[in-house]
């Protein structure tokens, strides 16, 4: 929580978009897991290339067992790449499957 991590976004018009009441239950449930955000980690307009409510860069939904993102971390695997933070997120995934009983 609270890590910025640089990762490649490739989307032309797309932007997370969600009714008052919607956006406001993930915002309580803590559902929105990643976000749109300057280098120093400040949420800003100017960080948000695409106008997402709220700089939504991915969210779970309420179980927390699925997540859907803009980004793309499969692109930000290796330095060559220019970033390998993506790998981050690859392996907070395996650490949490690994606690999940069979």
């Amino acid at each position: 929580p609270g890590q910025v991590l640089r990762i490649p976004i490739s989307h032309g018009e797309g932007n997370y978009f969600a009714d008052a009441e919607t956006l406001d239950a993930i915002e309580r449930n803590g559902q929105v897991v990643f976000r749109y955000c300057g280098p120093d980690g400040r949420v800003t307009a100017d960080a948000n290339p695409n106008g997402s409510l709220h700089n939504i860069a991915g969210i779970a939904n309420a179980r927390g067992n699925v997540v859907g993102m803009m980004p793309h971390p499969e692109r930000a695997c290796e330095p060559l790449l220019g970033s390998d933070d993506g790998l981050a997120i690859f392996r907070s995934a395996i650490h949490a499957l690994a606690r999940v009983p069979a």
